[in-house]
């Protein structure tokens, strides 16, 4: 097996590991300080507040009596509060039993059952609301598309018919009234491939009739990670001329020539920059999320279409701003949920799981892709962060939150028989899945 292949490149392993490192740190950073601030709050007093496992390589207390820390396995963190015996938050029975009333209340043993869940409870929540910030800081700085489609900046293409300019307004493609961006695309998306179709354009006042490309040419708007085109070495600005002899003018036209294919290799010519370039790559069958939850599996190259101007934007209003944010958020929700059912239905496969090394070599691919791919990255891995400590697995915050929640109905909490037993099933549920994971990464 080629192992080194497991990352982009051998030379930026160091790369990947520390965009990993980081993105992990940001979020388990997050995570934490949930658990403490709502801790702190309910009246529970946090000992440690620690970054990383192991050795401590740095450390100081607060006026408050925590002690902030950085240890030098920077694969997770925990806060440990007053009255746990552990990082893992197990209770230490016997030190509470000997407390006073007001140790105790300070301790998260003994604070109410109110205190306890919102403590527990913190730590996803705060990974969705960090989420949240920062698809709705993305939103605000890059702006949404205008709502006509007028031209932005004019892509490179090997065209021959480039009249369009910046700033002409698109009212009709072959003849089609395109009076609305989403018109634009609804037209787009109908138009047969040609070498140059008919736009009529407002410029400054002046109806002209114009000669242009198709209204999304096939581009690589943008190239997926982990796909046949990026390892055939595509670069977004691509643009295809022809698939096996055959030649193409529009995007629409790829799908049904890469299925066709059902995993053959396809010989490509793209231009790139003035030069023509042969590639040959191989499509893969991929597992796709549909709108309504369930999902359809067709053979990819992994190429992002777009339109071949770059859409105006405006600053989004803040009822615009908010409803986008949540509903990324809550997209990356309900697709991983969708995903883990139609695994273990066996719908899908199960390589659509991917371990350490997958999301490691994700996290320095979407690094290498700029600061802007990174920061989205760190919102979507929060989300799935959050929603996966809610799971109903004891040692994670859902298990504890199932604990409360038996404390809640029967009045007392498990014995501390039965919460040993079920924390080790956790502990070894656990494991088994982060192997099962890895063994994804490795062989899939």
């Amino acid at each position: 097996m080629d192992f080194m292949g497991l990352v982009p490149d051998f030379g930026n392993l160091f790369f990947t590991l520390g965009a990993f490192v980081l993105a992990l740190s940001v979020i388990v950073a997050v995570h934490e300080y949930g658990h403490y601030i709502v801790g702190r709050w309910s009246g529970i007093h946090a000992e440690v507040f620690s970054i990383g496992f192991g050795p401590v390589l740095f450390s100081k207390v607060d006026r408050h009596g925590t002690r902030w820390q950085v240890a030098a396995l920077p694969f997770g963190g925990y806060v440990k509060f007053y009255g746990d015996a552990n990082a893992a938050s197990a209770s230490d029975n016997a030190a509470v039993a000997q407390m006073n009333a007001a140790d105790r209340r300070r301790s998260m043993p003994g604070a109410p059952l109110w205190a306890r869940a919102a403590t527990v409870a913190a730590g996803p929540v705060f990974n969705f609301i960090f989420s949240i910030l920062i698809f709705a800081a993305y939103v605000t700085f890059n702006g949404i598309a205008a709502d006509t489609p007028r031209l932005g900046m004019v892509h490179p293409l090997p065209a021959p018919a480039q009249e369009l300019r910046e700033g002409d307004l698109i009212t009709a493609i072959e003849g089609q009234p395109t009076a609305r961006l989403e018109d634009f695309y609804r037209v787009a998306g109908d138009m047969p491939g040609a070498p140059s179709l008919s736009y009529t354009v407002d410029r400054a006042g002046n109806v002209l009739e114009l000669q242009g490309p198709h209204p999304i040419p096939a581009r690589a708007a943008g190239i997926t990670l982990g796909s046949a085109a990026r390892d055939a070495g595509m670069l977004p600005g691509d643009v295809i001329l022809s698939v096996d002899d055959t030649p193409v003018w529009s995007f629409n036209a790829l799908p049904a020539m890469v299925n066709a294919a059902e995993g053959q290799a396809l010989a490509l010519r793209i231009w790139r920059a003035g030069e023509e370039l042969e590639l040959t790559l191989v499509p893969r069958r991929t597992d796709l999320p549909l709108p309504d939850g369930g999902f359809e599996t067709r053979w990819l190259i992994g190429l992002q279409s777009g339109a071949f101007f770059e859409h105006p934007t405006r600053q989004p209003t803040a009822t615009e701003i908010v409803p986008f944010a949540a509903g990324q958020t809550w997209s990356v929700i309900t697709r991983s949920l969708s995903g883990m059912y139609h695994m273990v239905s066996g719908a899908i496969s199960t390589c659509n799981l991917s371990g350490p090394i997958g999301i490691a070599t994700t996290s320095g691919a979407m690094a290498a892709d700029g600061i802007s791919s990174f920061i989205w990255f760190i919102a979507v891995l929060s989300t799935a962060v959050g929603l996966l400590n809610l799971f109903p697995i004891p040692i994670l915050d859902g298990g504890h939150l199932m604990f409360h929640a038996w404390e809640a109905v029967t009045g007392k909490p498990p014995g501390e028989r039965a919460l040993n037993l079920l924390m080790t099933m956790g502990l070894m549920l656990l494991a088994a899945l982060m192997l099962f994971a890895l063994f994804n990464d490795l062989f899939c």
